[in-house]
């Protein structure tokens, strides 16, 4: 597929190089298909060329330089050598065109991502000149030029380096670290959503927990997620031998190793496993005798998720999952060792909706204790609590608790028209079904008419 490409351009008169990430997956034995080129044809020649040669074109990117195109299962992007960088104040890149592909090696991120492969002069022909090939070997992170010009031209590379950490499970190179650390403030200048992207990717790293630590370390974080190094701060009352932050980070691993209940992984729970103790540091309380709670941190922790992933720019849906699941993360140990009523597991199906296995995961991960006994104890007081729920399910159909009667039926028998009043009526009797369970409707009637008499002589 490629050489067919490459066929193309070099009828036109152009060079074509593999490049980039492609390269560096090859090498890896990781392959996909989704391929990056670099040319010297201008973005309307590669567009041209494109055209003639994919199923289907595409030029969002091509004031950039970018031209992309299909074929088969097959995806490309052709970029023309460019020669950007960022100018000190501004969020959007400064697009210049070169002309060489040394050079335009030499302004990517990082030298496992500075390989090409010329496909259109005579035999492929290997580029390498910033010894990409020796620090995949040596599994490092290092740019090209010196790191500060590198996070000059594009502050949002400070992220991917922490990225790459996670994806590929490479250390960073120590002069990379230190301008990491000294340039964090210039992530101001990068777009929510540019950022939003990078910290997903960690998040949905193979290790996240490498990821995070960097950014941590190097004051990224502070800037992008400030809930998270804040947790340093707190030693969590239930887990004496550690802090909130390492709980946290093991509590994203656990979530991680049951991510297949949920069919693979899922940013949902990986961001809810992330930000499920936010609430802790605003709500920390000395107890009389020693010691500190955190009352009520899940309903904080639940509002400050929802800020900090607006303010990223996460979409609607994500935002009120991932709060969601934060504010009830703690449900399951307010009762006490298990001594569940009906009613009590009926709103807890209720409360958590679609996103009831996504409860199960993050209860079941959020155990970090090093007491064997109490870990046995917690998992099976758990295990039992999912068995009621599906006997339940099974017997009641939890998942789609209503109201015995519904509105027309509440309106005919109380006489009344649309108003608030049904609408009290009807929150009455899903109370009542979430309490007693399903009554019928001529238990549920009577019922009613009971709360109603009792409500008209208050």
């Amino acid at each position: 597929m490629a050489s067919s490409l490459a066929d193309a351009f070099k009828k036109e008169g152009f060079r074509l190089a593999l490049v980039g990430g492609p390269v560096r997956d090859a090498i890896l034995g990781r392959l996909g298909n989704d391929l990056d080129f670099t040319t010297n044809a201008l973005p309307n020649e590669s567009k041209k060329i494109l055209k003639s040669w994919a199923e289907s074109v595409w030029e969002t990117g091509i004031v950039f330089g970018t031209v992309a195109g299909k074929r088969g299962d097959t995806t490309v992007e052709v970029t023309t050598y460019r020669s950007d960088r960022y100018d000190e104040e501004s969020r959007k890149p400064e697009v210049a065109f070169g002309d060489s592909i040394e050079a335009d090696l030499s302004r990517r991120d990082f030298t496992i991502n500075a390989m090409a492969l010329e496909l259109t002069q005579g035999a492929p022909l290997f580029i390498d000149p910033h010894n990409g090939l020796e620090d995949l070997a040596k599994k490092l992170i290092r740019t090209p030029t010196t790191p500060e010009n590198s996070f000059s031209d594009d502050p949002l590379r400070i992220m991917r380096a922490a990225r790459f950490a996670s994806q590929l499970d490479f250390s960073i190179a120590e002069d990379v670290l230190l301008a990491m650390k000294k340039m964090s403030s210039r992530i101001a200048i990068i777009s929510a959503e540019r950022v939003r992207d990078e910290l997903t990717k960690i998040v949905m790293s193979p290790n996240p927990r490498a990821g995070i630590t960097v950014l941590v370390e190097t004051g990224v974080a502070e800037l992008i997620l400030p809930e998270i190094p804040k947790l340093q701060l707190e030693i969590d009352e239930h887990h004496h031998h550690k802090d909130v932050y390492e709980h946290t980070l093991t509590v994203l691993e656990q979530a991680i190793a049951l991510e297949n209940r949920l069919g693979g992984p899922n940013l949902v729970i990986r961001l809810a496993a992330l930000m499920h103790d936010v609430g802790k540091p605003k709500t920390r309380a000395l107890i009389a005798g020693g010691g500190v709670s955190f009352h009520h941190h899940e309903v904080v922790g639940a509002r400050l998720t929802k800020e900090r992933l607006k303010a990223l720019r996460f979409d609607g849906n994500t935002i009120q999952d991932v709060a969601t699941l934060v504010a009830l993360h703690l449900r399951f140990h307010g009762y006490g060792d298990g001594e569940w009523t009906d009613s009590a597991v009926r709103r807890y199906v209720r409360d958590s909706g679609d996103l009831l296995t996504h409860l199960h995961v993050l209860t079941r991960a959020d155990c970090t204790t090093r007491n064997k006994r109490k870990a046995e104890s917690l998992a099976s007081t758990y295990q039992s609590l999912e068995e009621r729920i599906a006997v339940l399910m099974e017997e009641e159909e939890l998942s789609k608790i209503r109201p015995d009667l519904d509105g027309q039926e509440v309106m005919s028998l109380l006489k009344l028209k649309p108003s608030r009043e049904v609408g009290d009526a009807m929150d009455f009797l899903l109370e009542l079904r979430l309490e007693k369970g399903p009554l019928g409707a001529e238990q549920a009637e009577i019922e009613l008419m009971k709360w109603w008499a009792a409500r008209k002589q208050s």
